[in-house]
């Protein structure tokens, strides 16, 4: 053999055994490049998880996919091959064990009185699994106009007609009629089980806060800028939360909820009532030290949008958009509307909550990162309203001042040890998956909560667990509502935010 060729050939072989053992050696990366923090287990690389108010299931998809279609109102036909949902049936419909049966409300009727929906009413109402007390625990028939009250009104719903972009995302991607509160009770707690899987080791500050350090109502954010009453925090060093997680990946996230950079922002709902856009009890990470931003501070700069610096993940929703626009969508990010968009009767509707959701899900539908993106729209609670199916309880409580799902003071008996007041799961709930990775008009019937979403998110991005308790390690998987093979073609579906109806020639 020649010898240039030999030389030739020594110089590939030592290259090679170069770079094999620097693959092979443990914690070495070629180049010197540390592994990527957003490195991930699907093809999810941005997650957008909108966070709404006080639906239960039966109340915003108790007939799908049959909608009444009056005329005059959008129009919703279900595709061929739509799947039902456990819903409301005949009988359910004509002769309910409780003592209203449910009734249809009209889209001129989206302005209803909030109702009530505490945690020991809501046990109350389930009166250990009959389903059959919401009219007596939960109903709530007179609020000041233009919100709308009527006898029974708890036990009401609407149809495709009213949530006519609910119902149209349904269609085309995936939803979920087996997804629960993972406690019962309002919506703090509701949040908190969000981001961290616990109501448990909180300030005993708030009559919100029982004698056993759980948040079971809604107490303020203990040193938020924008805190009107009482309040609380975080006090057990053992609790932390899924920004906790992601901090210690390196990976990028943030809360971005609107009003936050203004305590005294204001809107108008489509009947004209005005609410602070910014909630204190509605910001779940503003609980915690670790994670929290008080005094509301804005980012250093643009660049710095779900990066640590003086917001501390916690942002206003301009600073979401600013970061998307600009390609820096972070790995994880939460969105909470403006209180008048975020479907919470007494204050929103279903009208202005989809003006919110269809035109944040339109945006992200025309970015380049929308082929790795999935979006999960869920709520914080049920408000209370009816829906007829008994959630499955995976954790008991037995406090006798506030449990009553199997009586006073039952909702079946804490383990030794286990954390009091945290009965559930507590009401079924909507919840989507809109994605192009998502399974095309398509209904899971797997169990899942709240906090399957923050698993969902420990497992893409490798974080490992909350602990202490977290219900975290109870959740229930979302990857059924996926196809992570690849993503569809036809991955978006651009609505009409007014309508709720598909845009002609553009999905």
């Amino acid at each position: 053999m020649h010898r240039r060729t030999l030389v030739i050939l020594f110089g590939l072989l030592a290259m090679v055994t170069v770079v094999s053992a620097a693959v092979a050696r443990p914690g070495h990366h070629p180049g010197g490049h540390k592994p990527d923090p957003g490195s991930t287990a699907t093809p999810i690389k941005h997650l957008v998880v909108v966070f709404q108010e006080n639906i239960s299931f039966d109340h915003y998809f108790g007939t799908y996919p049959n909608a009444a279609n009056p005329p005059g109102e959008p129009r919703f036909k279900q595709a061929r091959g739509t799947p039902g949902v456990n819903g409301l049936s005949d009988n359910l419909l004509t002769d309910n064990p409780n003592s209203a049966n449910p009734q249809r409300l009209d889209r001129s009727e989206a302005l209803t009185c909030d109702q009530g929906h505490g945690y020991k009413a809501e046990q109350q109402a389930f009166d250990g699994g009959l389903m059959d007390k919401f009219v007596e625990h939960t109903d709530v028939e007179s609020c000041n106009p233009p919100d709308i009250g009527k006898p029974g009104l708890v036990m009401d719903y609407y149809d495709g007609n009213t949530v006519t972009g609910l119902w149209n995302y349904a269609q085309h991607f995936a939803m979920s009629d087996n997804s629960y509160d993972t406690v019962f009770g309002p919506s703090t707690p509701g949040a908190l089980n969000l981001v961290s899987g616990q109501t448990h080791g909180f300030a005993q500050t708030s009559s919100a806060v029982t004698s056993n350090g759980t948040v079971i109502g809604d107490p303020q954010p203990t040193g938020d800028a924008c805190d009107t009453r009482d309040n609380t925090v975080s006090t057990d060093p053992n609790n932390k939360n899924v920004g906790d997680l992601l901090n210690n990946k390196g990976i990028t996230w943030g809360w971005f909820e609107g009003g936050f950079d203004d305590c005294n922002a204001s809107h108008a709902n489509i009947g004209g009532g005005t609410s602070k856009d910014y909630i204190p009890h509605h910001e779940p990470f503003q609980y915690f030290p670790s994670t929290a931003n008080p005094q509301h501070l804005p980012p250093s700069s643009p660049s710095m949008i779900g990066k640590t610096d003086q917001a501390n993940h916690q942002y206003d929703l301009p600073a979401f958009w600013q970061a998307a626009g600009s390609g820096r969508l972070p790995a994880v990010s939460f969105l909470k509307a403006a209180a008048y968009q975020d479907g919470h009767a007494g204050y929103s509707d279903p009208l202005d909550e989809q003006q919110f959701l269809v035109d944040a899900i339109n945006r992200l539908q025309t970015m380049k990162s929308w082929k790795s993106t999935a979006v999960v729209v869920l709520y914080d609670d049920s408000d209370g309203w009816y829906d007829h199916q008994m959630s499955p309880i995976v954790n008991q409580s037995s406090d006798p001042a506030n449990d009553a799902l199997f009586g006073a003071g039952l909702c079946g008996t804490a383990a030794s040890g286990s954390y009091q007041d945290r009965c559930g799961y507590g009401p079924r709930q909507p919840l989507m998956v809109i994605s192009p990775f998502a399974r095309r008009n398509y209904v899971d019937h797997s169990i899942t909560d709240q906090s399957s979403v923050l698993r969902f998110i420990e497992d893409n991005w490798g974080t490992g667990r909350i602990g202490n308790q977290s219900f975290d390690a109870k959740a229930g998987s979302l990857d059924g509502m996926f196809s992570f093979r690849h993503g569809r073609r036809d991955g978006r579906l651009i609505l009409d935010p007014v309508t709720g109806e598909p845009r002609h020639g553009k999905h």
